[in-house]
């Protein structure tokens, strides 16, 4: 199916009109802008059982519950479901006897808009519990959003589209999840990103979520999107409150045993870096979305793959289109994490000192302190030298001994010194001479000897799916 962009009126319109749909509203912060579209382009009558706000916060906790999960925050993931499960409930306990040939729904959303000082740029959790046949279990379409209008009236204006959006989307598109996910994002290009969608339910039971998170990402409805080792969409605002965060970017083609020592190494030291006894550390490993693009198009079975294999080992992926650490460093930095860390080997430091210094020849200082912000340390793993290359005693070389332009020597020791820049420590020498684009050739000519240079449940997992080998 072609996607035709309706106008948000002409969408809330044909709800109204298809008289299989029925359902509530309840919204928390920034208005009734919903509910709102849907009254004002006529025929409500036939769509909204119900339309609430409960503002006040003791109000809210008297109909929803005490918000304890939520440590405190009414706009939070699970504020979203209480809401969800109450709406929904009461749909079903005092109307599906009056109306038994009816798709019921219930729509909810917590959202903080921007206030005048600027302190809260605006966000929220929006949600949809819906039926797509009468008497069957529901599905839910869940999403976090960032609102980037600078007004909090456009802000709120933003939240109604989207909401008008979901509930169309959902009942409209089902059969075309791609789709769905993609209308999200109709009038709102450069308004809003939707940085975590969850789709879950009997009438998607086929969709994998981990798909869903990287359609996110490539239709543009953001730059990121996570997923826990259960392949469920993830938001950072949620499972990384008032945690440290340490980050690992790579191919994962197929993760090798010299990864799983950077990682191993970097988490300990990064750990131990702590100043704070009860600061907690979660790890994440990212993906590019540049790194999945083949032959000029995007491949979702080797991206499913090798997602496959990082929930076996038990990783939390992020998928992102951040060409640069920056944007990434500067996304997390958002949720008020209190350190940041970056594992990569030392040729990738090089690379990124390099760029640095060639894209910003005026404003090196400028350029450097986007990326090696306060709280932010980057571990960097060793490599062998080669024949051209300097490197230590051993052969190796390091953060510490990495030649670097004349013009930034200063600055560069500055970060060491700074411990903005640390070389890893206990790292395994006897894996550096691996690399994953020589063990993926192997895999791919069916030669032997790689099943030792990846992880035991890896090389058993690439047998027993036959990845790779294509």
């Amino acid at each position: 199916m072609k996607h035709h962009i309706l106008e948000t009126e002409q969408k809330a319109l044909e709800i109204n009109l298809d008289e299989r749909i029925y359902g509530a509203f309840a919204e928390i912060g920034a208005g009734q802008e919903v509910a709102r579209y849907f009254f004002q382009v006529g025929a409500a009558a036939g769509t909204i059982a119900k339309s609430m706000s409960a503002y006040d916060k003791t109000v809210s906790d008297e109909i929803y519950g005490v918000e304890e999960k939520g440590k405190g925050r009414y706009v939070c993931e699970h504020r979203l479901y209480q809401m969800l499960d109450h709406e929904y409930g009461l749909m079903e306990n005092r109307l599906r006897s009056e109306r038994p040939q009816e798709n019921f729904f219930a729509f909810a959303d917590t959202v903080a808009a921007i206030n005048f000082q600027k302190t809260i740029k605006g966000d929220g959790w929006l949600g949809l519990r819906f039926q797509l046949k009468p008497w069957h279990k529901p599905n839910d379409l869940v999403l976090h959003v960032r609102l980037l209008d600078q007004d909090n009236r456009l802000q709120q204006q933003a939240v109604g589209i989207l909401g008008v959006n979901m509930i169309y989307a959902c009942f409209r598109y089902a059969q075309e999840p791609e789709m769905l996910i993609r209308s999200l994002m109709d009038k709102l290009r450069n308004r809003v990103q939707i940085d975590m969608v969850r789709l879950e339910g009997p009438d998607f039971e086929q969709i994998d979520n981990r798909l869903v998170c990287l359609w996110t990402v490539k239709n543009g409805l953001s730059d990121i999107a996570i997923f826990n080792p259960q392949g469920r969409a993830v938001h950072a605002g949620e499972f990384l409150y008032k945690k440290s965060v340490l980050i690992a970017r790579g191919s994962y083609r197929p993760p090798t045993l010299v990864q799983q020592d950077m990682t191993k190494c970097a988490y300990s030291q990064f750990t131990k870096d702590a100043s704070d006894p009860s600061d907690q550390v979660f790890f994440l490993t990212e993906i590019a979305l540049e790194n999945l693009i083949a032959h000029g198009h995007l491949d979702e079975r080797d991206f499913l793959d090798r997602a496959t294999l990082l929930c076996t080992l038990g990783q939390t992926v992020v998928i992102s289109n951040f060409s640069q650490h920056k944007q990434l460093i500067a996304y997390f930095s958002e949720y008020r994490i209190p350190r940041i860390g970056i594992a990569m080997g030392v040729r990738k430091l090089q690379r990124i000192v390099t760029e640095t210094c060639r894209n910003n020849p005026r404003n090196l200082l400028g350029a450097f302190g986007e990326i090696f912000l306060q709280n932010v340390r980057f571990y960097i793993y060793p490599a062998l030298v080669l024949p051209e290359e300097s490197g230590d005693e051993n052969g190796l070389m390091n953060a510490r001994n990495l030649e670097v332009s004349p013009a930034i020597r200063f600055l560069y020791q500055y970060l060491l010194d700074n411990k903005n820049i640390i070389d890893i420590e206990g790292f395994n020498p006897q894996v550096l001479n691996i690399h994953h684009k020589e063990v993926l050739h192997q895999i791919r000519e069916g030669l032997p000897g790689w099943e030792a240079l990846v992880p035991i449940e890896v090389a058993a997992f690439i047998k027993e799916n036959r990845l790779f080998m294509q």
